[in-house]
């Protein structure tokens, strides 16, 4: 085996699809890649700790190829449709259950005392400000 052929580490990952959209554009360019850790990161939504991150692998002698593909022209982004926090206007949102703790807290005894688990409406959560918001 050659210096050339070692596998490395090239990126992580918050989520699956950030991950899945860079492998494609890597496949499409035949730059051989995988992904791993990714069941861990959609059992575990929204938690950034580096045990949950989705890695991306490939060959040491792609990697400045694979740089410069990622860090080309990108699609445009259409602004009425994509989704902006109201309060630092940031574009990283995820959508999921509310955090707020009063809510879970209702939950909480709605479970206890009738039994019944009703599920929230999901609320798109800002990763920069970490606020809430529908």
């Amino acid at each position: 085996m050659e210096e050339t052929d070692e596998i490395i580490l090239f990126q992580e990952f918050n989520n699956s699809i950030d991950a899945n959209i860079i492998k494609s554009k890597l496949d499409a360019n035949d730059i051989p890649c995988f992904l791993t850790q990714e069941n861990l990161a959609n059992l575990y939504p929204g938690n950034h700790l580096p045990a949950f991150q989705v890695q991306l692998h490939l060959f040491a002698r792609d990697a400045e190829r694979a740089r410069q593909l990622i860090q080309g022209p990108h699609l445009h982004i259409d602004d009425e449709t994509t989704i902006h926090c109201p309060f630092c206007s940031s574009l990283k949102i995820e959508r999921d259950f509310p955090k707020v703790l009063s809510r879970k807290f209702f939950t909480g005894l709605g479970v206890l005392f009738f039994g019944l688990f009703i599920p929230q409406k999901k609320v798109y959560h800002c990763q920069d400000c970490d606020r809430e918001f529908n």
